[in-house]
């Protein structure tokens, strides 16, 4: 239930079309709902302008399935369900419960749609350095849109063939935030973020030979970018940084 639900109901209820015993009903689970193993924040999205995500690793296909449904039977919600860093299992227990449930395997998330309506203002790039970082910026992706974006992407123009980059340069002076994905060491949001006026929300990946440790090379390239519009979510963490973009796509 966000803003827009809220006052629709209390309207219905001032109007005499719903009783105050049936809007109680509808509210009752808020601040959050109780599983036992869960407690589902029903309104985080009325104090943060998006719904709950479930982070799948660590929980069992069952405890998602019982998430996704107590989400779903909030029947006046109309956000989407997303579900991060899940497999095939996971997809077989949430499909009992949500049909429509879609898959996207490289990145392992499981959306459920329940709204197509674009909330941010404009458009959120994403961008990855190689193929290799394609599972972290499919997240990214698949998080913006989402959460309400037009989210669109440019995969695989890292700084080993920078004209691959400079030949969408329209594209990224089009973006109102630009989420940019690199391992190796780090080098492609610095690039992007001297040619573009927005922010630019670096991204480092795991992907790397010995020496770059697992992505802390990436990282701490990042972080000590020259680029001023440069700021930088933890290793491998396309949700946050589609989340923190999403905030920004919204002001």
């Amino acid at each position: 239930m966000n803003e827009a639900d809220l006052i629709k109901l209390l309207d219905a209820v001032h109007a005499g079309a719903v009783s105050s015993e049936e809007a109680l009903s509808r509210l009752k689970h808020l601040p959050f709902e109780d599983l036992g193993f869960a407690k589902i924040d029903h309104h985080r999205v009325l104090r943060q302008g998006f719904a709950e995500v479930v982070f799948g690793k660590g929980k069992t296909p069952g405890q998602i399935s019982g998430i996704v449904r107590a989400m779903l039977a909030k029947k006046e919600s109309r956000s989407n369900v997303l579900i991060t860093r899940a497999d095939a299992k996971v997809l077989t227990a949430v499909k009992k419960v949500a049909r429509s449930a879609k898959f996207h395997p490289l990145s392992g998330a499981i959306c459920v749609e329940r709204s197509s309506e674009i909330l941010g203002k404009g458009t959120i790039l994403v961008i990855s350095a190689g193929t290799s970082d394609i599972p972290v910026a499919e997240e990214a992706l698949i998080t913006a849109k989402m959460l309400g974006n037009t989210a669109e992407y440019l995969f695989d123009v890292g700084v080993a063939g920078i004209h691959r980059l400079l030949d969408n340069r329209e594209k990224l002076l089009q973006a109102r935030v630009i989420i940019c994905v690199a391992g190796m060491e780090g080098a492609l949001p610095s690039v992007v973020g001297g040619l573009v006026a927005v922010p630019v929300i670096a991204v480092p990946t795991s992907v790397g030979y010995g020496a770059s440790f697992g992505g802390v090379a990436a990282l701490l390239g990042m972080l000590n970018s020259c680029s001023s519009n440069v700021t930088v979510v933890n290793i491998d963490n396309g949700f946050g940084a589609a989340y923190v973009a999403s905030c920004i796509n919204r002001l």
